[in-house]
């Protein structure tokens, strides 16, 4: 049996709405997607088997929130608060009404949108490598700080490019191809973990003035009322440090050398 096969009828075995579920399983089991009470915004979500997987992930104390312009079946059954916005999320009035639904700060943006296939590679991975940065838009402006983004595209050119914008917004990012893709698919899922919102990237010179010193001995300093962990630096100290590490709720960071 082909995998296309076992993965098709597993769904239909299990209730899942698509095969894509399987792949949305993986990456959870391997980024560590969902959380208890997590609220998800899932684009692009018709028919509903990433829906009906964070539902199940999430829990009864969660909220997961589908967005597409096609209308999505009721979920049966669903563990989770499952809400429905029909509409275009790349429009500011499709993301007031996503953050009105979802009551508050976003874990979770997830897109398993793909463009409609003309077979010409290139295209197709230039339309979908359009779609991953329409997402990764959403993505950016909807989570809350150390917020997670699971987004397809397929292989070319420009995925390197793409990954390295996700990687400067979150912590780290990584690349899976989930065992329930296709052979003959191209496709690729990257998994931006722990939005940054800090007002301070990897590699930045500031200059700080110590305030504080941690239980590290680290000298404390804000930036923007983001905290900076500067190695070496006394309470009082004012000068200029390289950031080294950046964290979703901190920074760490060292003397600059001079030049």
């Amino acid at each position: 049996m082909t995998r296309k096969d076992r993965f098709y009828n597993q769904a239909k075995q299990e209730g899942y709405r698509s095969r894509s579920a399987y792949k949305l399983k993986q990456l959870d089991r391997e980024c560590g997607l969902f959380g208890p009470g997590n609220t998800v915004v899932d684009l692009g979500a018709a028919p509903g088997g990433w829906l009906q997987v964070a539902a199940e992930e999430v829990g009864e104390t969660g909220t997961v929130v589908g967005v597409d312009f096609q209308r999505i079946d009721d979920l049966e059954d669903a563990p989770a608060s499952v809400e429905f916005v029909r509409g275009d999320m790349t429009e500011d009035e499709t993301k007031d009404e996503v953050r009105e639904v979802a009551g508050g700060d976003v874990d979770v943006v997830l897109s398993d949108m793909a463009p409609n296939m003309t077979g010409e590679y290139n295209l197709d991975h230039a339309r979908s490598v359009h779609l991953g940065r329409q997402a990764f838009d959403v993505a950016t402006d909807v989570l809350k700080t150390g917020g997670d983004f699971a987004v397809k595209v397929f292989q070319g050119q420009d995925l390197e490019d793409f990954k390295a914008d996700v990687d400067a917004e979150f912590q780290y990012v990584r690349t899976v191809v989930p065992e329930a893709s296709r052979d003959s698919s191209s496709e690729v899922y990257l998994v931006g973990k722990h939005r940054l919102t800090a007002p301070v990237r990897e590699g930045d010179v500031v200059t700080v003035t110590v305030e504080d010193e941690g239980s590290e001995g680290d000298g404390v300093a804000k930036v923007e009322g983001f905290t900076v962990f500067v190695d070496g630096a006394e309470e009082g100290d004012e000068l200029d440090v390289q950031i080294t590490e950046v964290k979703p709720k901190f920074a760490f960071a060292e003397p600059a050398a001079d030049e």
